[in-house]
């Protein structure tokens, strides 16, 4: 495990972690047998959650499940809490995530089912599949009903957050933006929305084939963006955290700490001059968010993040992922179209920013093996760093 003096991530991440668990899942009559870490969000200073995958033996049998805990200086939400006087400790089982309310719902078959039946939907050869969950912060359920002919998808948020992400899906929709529509939402923090035709993006990168869709359909997708998006509240792009997320990835592995900062001060260095712009932005604009059928862009998911900023910020945001999909031995679509993007990205904004602002999205991503707890992740932590040194000498380099 990583040394660190923040007592929340070495709680959380250390052996004590198994004592947490015990207390959250004893009372319910189970036995922990074996645990490992699943994902870590760390936040210095601030809040650390964290969740395991761990088998419990239950009077019916052994199941593994998944179990989250968080600590925090400020109150938690309600839930069961242990605190010392500074620190709060919350720990429970998938699906009672203590912010996302409306997860049990959406994740038992017997209450999806009572779901379709009230939106008119017949429910017959139902099937649920958690797609994704982040611990307090969201999950995307897919579900499968009509005797397997139709699907939707359930998105969980903080219940405060729906209106607002309804709003955006309305909005863009209007604009003849390909977003999924949305055919219900709840008190308790789900949005259900539809499943769009098409092939993610990132899948169809990860071959040998040619590049699926061209530079200009991706910017076409942009230029539909209303103006109205520009009048949401402004949402700092991943690049101007590139200091923010050095602190992350120090604490968790020191080794890089005078290295990451130093990235992460010349990035900062690179932008400080860049206006915060107030064009309608994605704010989270990669392959993974794109649908594509026949050449063609058939969806953009995820638009929570939508609203004012640069251009040049969603078009980093792509290059950097792709970098890292790049670096993968069969992608050679995505080297292919590494390239042609570049190019074609450097004549819509100014070079310079368009590759300092890659480096900060990097620096982003710096954490991200970490947070999954990926095997080696040392060593894919400082090839995202390397990559950020790249993009970031490149762009100082005259052409």
């Amino acid at each position: 495990m990583p040394t660190t003096t923040d007592d929340g991530l070495e709680l959380l991440t250390g052996a004590d972690a198994a004592d947490l668990l015990t207390a959250a899942i004893e009372p319910a009559g189970g036995r922990l047998l074996h645990w490992s870490l699943r994902d870590v969000d760390h936040r210095p200073s601030d809040r650390t959650t964290v969740s395991y995958n761990a088998t419990v033996a239950w009077p019916d049998g052994e199941r593994v499940e998944t179990l989250g805990a968080s600590t925090s200086t400020g109150a938690p939400p309600p839930g069961p809490v242990v605190t010392d006087g500074d620190r709060h400790v919350q720990v429970w089982r998938f699906p009672f995530d203590p912010e996302l309310p409306g997860l049990p719902g959406v994740t038992f078959d017997s209450t999806v089912r009572e779901l379709l039946r009230s939106m008119g939907h017949d429910p017959e050869g139902l099937q649920v599949r958690v797609v994704a969950y982040r611990p307090r912060k969201r999950a995307v359920v897919e579900v499968r009903f009509g005797a397997g002919t139709q699907r939707m998808f359930l998105k969980v948020l903080r219940p405060r957050a729906v209106a607002d992400v309804e709003y955006r899906h309305r909005l863009l929709a209007e604009a003849g933006v390909p977003v999924p529509r949305v055919l219900g939402t709840s008190a308790d923090g789900v949005i259900a929305l539809e499943a769009l035709t098409g092939t993610s993006l990132g899948s169809l990168l990860m071959g040998p084939h040619p590049v699926p869709v061209r530079a200009d359909d991706l910017l076409s997708v942009l230029d539909l963006f209303p103006a109205q998006v520009a009048e949401l509240p402004r949402r700092r792009a991943w690049s101007a955290h590139a200091v923010h997320y050095a602190g992350v990835v120090a604490s968790a592995y020191p080794q890089v700490s005078a290295r990451v900062h130093d990235v992460a001060g010349r990035i900062e260095a690179a932008i400080a001059d860049d206006p915060d712009g107030d064009e309608p932005t994605h704010g989270d604009f990669y392959e993974a968010q794109l649908l594509v059928a026949d050449g063609a862009v058939t969806g953009l998911l995820d638009i929570d993040t939508i609203g004012p900023g640069r251009r040049a910020d969603d078009l980093a945001c792509l290059l950097a992922h792709l970098s890292i999909t790049a670096r993968e031995p069969a992608a050679a679509a995505a080297r292919s179209a590494l390239t042609q993007w570049t190019q074609r990205f450097e004549l819509q904004v100014d070079r310079r920013e368009l590759y300092a602002r890659t480096a900060g999205v990097l620096m982003s991503l710096a954490t991200g093996p970490y947070r999954a707890q990926e095997p080696g992740w040392q060593a894919a932590t400082v090839e995202r760093i390397e990559l950020a040194e790249q993009w970031l000498g490149a762009g100082s380099t005259r052409i």
